[in-house]
């Protein structure tokens, strides 16, 4: 066991890292996005050893999306005269619009992420590493937008992503995902209960 850890800490780090990112997503706090930018840095290094391609550059764009977001945030907060806590706690509902656009783009995205890593790299399983990763991209950045729904995607994405990696022995991760399939659900329902709607389109 000791060795196992030895072996694996980067991994078991980068778990940490996830669950407390996750934690302080649900609170709203802009800080989830510093902690993000640093499980996302670790994981680059994570999937890169374990051949998911597409999860590696994945989590280069998460450490991206994570300056934005955290610059996006703190923008909206300066920009309220007197903000409150109440006032920095809301969310917007996506239109029906919108979410058609975000499935064509989710769509496309798999397809050209599944063509580059069949075509362009070793993967063993370049369809199945495409799927969460075309949906991730777009979660994101229904998250920096605090879109409600994002939380919806974000569980099929976990649940997914269990088993994918559960099959190339990322055990530590694919426990990662099964909490985060869990708090995503939580999530979801404490935006809806607790938190105000600033934009609703149906």
């Amino acid at each position: 066991m000791p060795e196992y850890l030895i072996n694996n800490w980067l991994e078991w780090f980068g778990v940490l890292t996830g669950l407390l990112y996750l934690l302080l997503e649900i609170r709203q706090l802009k800080s989830m996005w510093v902690v993000g930018l640093i499980s996302s840095f670790v994981y680059i290094f994570v999937f890169f050893r374990s051949k998911f391609y597409a999860d590696m550059v994945l989590n280069i764009y998460y450490v991206l999306i994570s300056m934005y977001g955290f610059l996006l945030w703190k923008k909206s907060g300066e920009e309220r005269e007197q903000p409150s806590k109440e006032d920095e706690i809301t969310y917007q509902n996506i239109s029906w619009l919108l979410g058609g656009i975000l499935f064509v783009v989710s769509v496309m995205l798999y397809l050209g992420i599944a063509g580059v890593l069949v075509h362009y790299t070793d993967s063993p399983i370049p369809y199945g590493d495409a799927f969460p990763t075309a949906l991730s991209l777009v979660a994101t950045w229904m998250l920096a937008k605090k879109y409600l729904e994002q939380w919806l995607v974000w569980i099929v994405v976990n649940l997914f992503s269990i088993g994918l990696f559960a099959y190339r022995g990322l055990y530590p991760t694919a426990f990662l995902f099964s909490v985060y399939g869990v708090l995503s659900v939580v999530g979801y329902q404490k935006w809806k209960a607790d938190y105000k709607p600033v934009l609703t389109n149906k």
